[in-house]
């Protein structure tokens, strides 16, 4: 793949010392803002001798020694020294709150060379220079669109800490700081200082698939530095097999998203394919932070089709069926917040409660004719499907270091979520109801890691005189991972997740989408499609952080294992009747932080059955995390994703 990025330089920022805006009543803002001594302890590893002995040989003039010098980067960061602990966000601020917000001073830092960790960091090489020329800095309009406090308003509890965490979690943003400065605050009024540290945020490439075919993609996630994300995917040279038509050789999809003030997101979208057209725009607002009462989404999308079936007899041509649709998609929340008695500390739980109604109008449908297409003859109708849901949240997050990332200050979601939907089905041929019950909780600590476990259950049922229900979907997950180890200035943790997707009673022809890259097994490539109805799946892995610094990415070992068992009854059933299927491998990580296309990750891995490659190897490529993390929040009442 070869990448591109261009971009703006921006003005000159301001100089501020982060350490003059510490609390001193905040133990652990001191540990994160005031850099680390290294331990004295760590520096009698092996591993240093090689590092020293590497980097005494960049420093000579030899060919050699000066391709060292270029490829590797020996300076050592403060953030290597992962002495952080986790820090629940709730409580950080209190003896701030329902104080006067008099001033705010927003600070925001190029993407390449500056760290929250160490003030007196500077672009020093030639590559970080040239990255920052090439940058454009997120605007400070951008940065108050996403606060949750206002000059000359109280500042509401949690809402310094909270403000942070958002910031953190929007894609232009790489890390950030909110605190109080404490040499103006008084006894009714905060100045507030505001930190941050950009991505590189274009990112551009191609990929090559033959002399005549590629993928270009250009995308922005801070476009104009305003946060604006535009996506664009072009591919051409598709060669498709002969069905008697004229075929599409190219194809395109592109997105753009604005973001405006209240945490409102506006999208429009364009996907021109073979055979298929697809247009939409949106306008939504999540439940971002607990703190949020109303929450809603509309969604206006147009699809256009041609259902393709094979001739009955071969050689002769194939017969299209137009098939053309509009859905209009919206949906209404609502939080409650529970009573607390603790003055001064706000109960994080939540009563939600959401609406949702959906309804499609058919354009034009396939082919009438019972004998020609017997499966769709009776299920293009227009149609409304109401749902609701009510459910119980409490959500909670916590601030540690290398879980995926090198150093930087990652967000970890803890709570626990109770919900029920339940819906209607109003369509012309057979009404069904619809049911779903969903729990999920997880908890965090330094000393024993992550733990997240949820379960799901839900089905329809016909409003006939049998009351039969169908597709149904039992669904679990399991997700953990172990404290952060160290051997010397090398540090690793152990990752595990099992997930299981079990249908019952679903329609003829529902298949799950196989069980390969986030499904299923890593880098597996079948030689054949695998049929399954139910599915469930282990993952394991073991990343080993290193110091080593390869042209700006960070370097990281990985190991795995996987298992997947798969399970082909119509009606549903255990998946345990079979063998697994199995993979197993070793492989690199790359990580720049400062990007938007932070990760790719090249591995080797042995499956001893279900592919093709000598001997069960395959090497291949892939920017797959190790764990996704779930939120705790609720958003539109949906059913539950069989795939």
């Amino acid at each position: 793949m070869l990448l591109l990025a261009w971009g703006a330089r921006p003005a000159r920022a301001q100089t501020f010392d982060p350490r003059m805006a510490v609390p001193p009543d905040s133990l652990h803002a001191n540990q994160e803002i005031l850099p680390h001594r290294p331990d004295s302890l760590r520096q009698r590893f092996d591993e240093q001798r090689v590092i020293t002995r590497l980097q005494a040989y960049s420093r000579r003039k030899t060919i050699a020694g000066r391709a060292v010098s270029a490829l590797f980067n020996f300076t050592r960061r403060q953030e290597e020294q992962a002495g952080l602990d986790a820090v629940l966000l709730d409580r950080q601020f209190d003896r701030h709150n329902f104080k006067i917000v008099r001033r705010i001073n927003i600070r925001t830092l190029d993407a390449f060379g500056y760290s929250l960790t160490d003030s007196t960091r500077q672009p020093r090489s030639f590559w970080e220079k040239s990255g920052n020329a090439l940058h454009l800095k997120t605007a400070r309009s951008r940065i108050r669109q996403v606060l949750l406090f206002r000059p000359g308003q109280p500042l509401e509890p949690q809402a310094l800490t909270e403000s942070e965490r958002l910031l953190r979690q929007t894609p232009e943003i790489l890390d950030a700081r909110v605190l109080v400065n404490e040499a103006t605050t008084t006894r009714d009024s905060v100045d507030i200082v505001v930190l941050t540290t950009d991505v590189f945020s274009v990112t551009a490439g191609v990929e090559v698939g033959s002399a005549t075919s590629a993928l270009v993609t250009l995308g922005d996630q801070n476009f104009l530095g305003q946060g604006h994300q535009v996506e664009n995917a072009y591919r051409y040279g598709i060669v498709h097999a002969p069905d008697g038509g004229t075929p599409q050789t190219w194809s395109y999809e592109g997105s753009y998203t604005a973001p405006f003030r209240n945490f409102l997101y506006a999208q429009g979208r364009y996907r021109n394919d073979y055979n298929y057209r697809s247009g939409g725009v949106s306008l939504q607002r999540d439940f971002y932070s607990p703190s949020v009462r109303y929450a809603g989404a509309i969604n206006l999308n147009s699809y256009s089709q041609n259902i393709v079936l094979a001739p009955p007899t071969p050689g002769e041509p194939y017969d299209y069926y137009p098939l053309h649709y509009n859905i209009q998609d919206a949906w209404v929340g609502r939080s409650l917040r529970l009573r607390s008695y603790d003055l001064g500390y706000e109960n994080p739980g939540r009563v939600i409660v959401s609406a949702r109604v959906i309804r499609t109008d058919y354009s034009a449908i396939p082919h009438p004719d019972a004998s020609k297409l017997p499966d769709y003859h009776n299920e293009y109708n227009d149609d409304v499907v109401l749902l609701g849901t009510v459910g119980y949240s409490v959500r909670r997050y916590y601030k540690d270091r290398y879980l995926f990332g090198f150093g930087r200050t990652e967000d970890i979601p803890t709570g626990t979520l109770i919900s029920f939907t339940a819906g209607y089905d109003m369509n012309s041929v057979v009404p069904r109801r619809y049911a779903d019950i969903r729990f999920a909780a997880a908890g965090f600590s330094t000393r024993t890691g992550y733990l997240y476990g949820a379960l799901d259950l839900g089905a329809y049922q016909k409003l006939n005189t049998e009351r039969d229900w169908e597709q149904g979907l039992l669904s679990s997950e399991l997700t953990t991972f172990t404290k952060l180890y160290h051997f010397g200035n090398w540090q690793y943790r152990h990752f595990f997740s099992s997930k299981a997707t079990i249908g019952f009673d679903r329609r003829p022809g529902e298949l799950l989408q196989g069980i390969t890259d986030n499904r299923g097994l890593r880098g597996f490539s079948p030689a054949a499609p695998i049929l399954a109805t139910s599915r469930f799946v282990l993952n394991y892995e073991t990343t080993l952080f290193t110091p080593l610094s390869l042209l700006g990415f960070r370097l990281a070992g990985i190991a795995f294992a996987d298992a997947a068992w798969v399970g082909d009854q119509p009606r549903g059933g255990t998946p345990f009747q079979d063998a697994p299927y199995t993979g197993f491998g070793l492989g690199v990580r790359f990580r720049n932080e400062f990007t938007a296309l932070r990760t790719f990750q090249l591995l080797i891995g042995y499956y001893p059955r279900g592919i093709s490659a000598p001997n069960g190897l395959r090497m291949f490529e892939t920017s797959r995390e190790t764990v996704t993390f779930t939120d705790f929040g609720l958003g539109a009442p949906g059913t539950g994703q069989y795939q």
